[in-house]
């Protein structure tokens, strides 16, 4: 069983958006704000990348258009392609300038999230987060402070997502262990959030550059695969399929 996941940038994203269906062109035209434009923009681009990449999809404009990545009424993504919805699983994130999104294809329960690691007001310890895991936070040194707390929290998030709640749910309920992590930068380690009427999510978490990614799954995934995506072609021919040619890194979960 395997999570597949894809990161890319604002730089990453075309300034054309040809790659958009009619009614995702339509929503994006209704947004006032520019940057909760270049977020769903990016969340988008990145989810059709991962989606193409994921199905065996050629990356070409035409192809993109009749990808679509719906809300359910919890606002969980779901995929659609030509209308259909598929049998598959996915989450989206999107922080500074990066996005990430994590499918499974399966029913498999997927949550992934992105937390810059910041400095937050101290109420931000106190009101979301158990006692056990203030003392974690407290208790590590001063230099990790911030990054232990963003990671805690991405993996609420990541666990929440999952869940399909989002932060309807206490995210006191959502309860982190990080016991198997060691300090590390960039490779991947485990992690494990216990939710209401014992629902175990396990997964694992990153840091790179102060960017903390979380990804966890229920049941237990057994390998993440970062996708690498063939190069987009925006002048493409029409055809929609083309034979799996994606690169694919496995990491060992």
């Amino acid at each position: 069983m395997a999570v597949y996941w894809l990161e890319q940038t604002e730089r990453d994203t075309p300034v054309v958006d040809d790659w958009l269906s009619a009614a995702e062109t339509r929503r994006l035209k209704n947004m006032r704000f520019s940057k909760r434009r270049a977020d769903w923009r990016l969340g988008r681009w990145t989810a059709k990348r991962a989606l193409a990449c994921c199905l065996g999809l050629t990356s070409d404009p035409t192809t993109f258009a009749e990808i679509e990545i719906r809300p359910t009424p919890s606002g969980a993504p779901e995929a659609f392609i030509a209308q259909r919805l598929q049998a598959l699983k996915l989450s989206l994130s999107h922080c500074s300038g990066t996005a990430l999104c994590a499918i499974t294809l399966s029913s498999i329960s997927v949550g992934c999230d992105l937390e810059a690691a910041e400095v937050r007001h101290d109420a931000f310890l106190t009101d979301y987060f158990t006692d056990a895991e203030q003392s974690c936070v407290r208790n590590s040194q001063p230099s990790e402070q911030w990054r232990v707390l963003a990671l805690l929290w991405s993996a609420k998030e990541s666990a929440l997502k999952a869940l399909q709640v989002g932060l309807q749910l206490d995210t006191r309920l959502a309860v982190v262990d990080l016991s198997g992590t060691k300090p590390s930068d960039c490779s991947w380690q485990p992690l494990q959030v216990t939710c209401p009427n014992e629902k175990l999510f396990v997964g694992f978490h990153s840091t790179t550059h102060q960017l903390i990614r979380t990804i966890v799954t229920s049941p237990p995934h057994q390998l993440l695969i970062q996708l690498r995506p063939p190069v987009y072609r925006p002048q493409a021919p029409r055809s929609r399929l083309l034979e799996r040619n994606e690169e694919m890194d496995p990491i060992q979960g």
